[in-house]
């Protein structure tokens, strides 16, 4: 959990300032973080609305997913400086296979040049 984005501060920040990009199941945001922020070199949250899926268990189930992705993903190569990450499902992408949901992630992440 030490990579778990939390206040609603810090969505408000990252709503308002953060950087964009779209896919076609996902949007991600991104932004740096305070240089005083201790812990990780990365901090994410991860927003799944009713309107991807009306099941709880279902949008939790994709959040798991989201975030053990991240954590494969971003943990072995750390960080040249702290950023705070967003991840917002679009309605329908519940219905998309995980490897596709996992792949367009990883390619937002690179877009973003969070990956190499």
């Amino acid at each position: 959990m030490r990579h778990r984005l939390k206040g609603q501060g810090n969505f408000d920040r990252l709503y308002r300032q953060g950087r964009r990009l779209h896919g076609s199941a996902m949007m991600l945001r991104w932004l740096d973080s305070h240089p005083d922020e201790p812990g990780s070199s990365w901090r994410c949250g991860v927003v799944i609305s009713a309107k991807v899926h009306k099941r709880a268990v279902q949008r939790n189930r994709l959040r798991r997913l989201l975030h053990a992705h991240l954590i494969r993903s971003l943990d072995p190569a750390p960080l040249p400086c702290s950023h705070w990450l967003l991840l917002s499902l679009k309605p329908g992408s519940a219905e998309r296979p995980r490897e596709v949901l996992l792949g367009e992630c990883s390619h937002l992440l690179q877009q973003a040049g969070l990956l190499p």
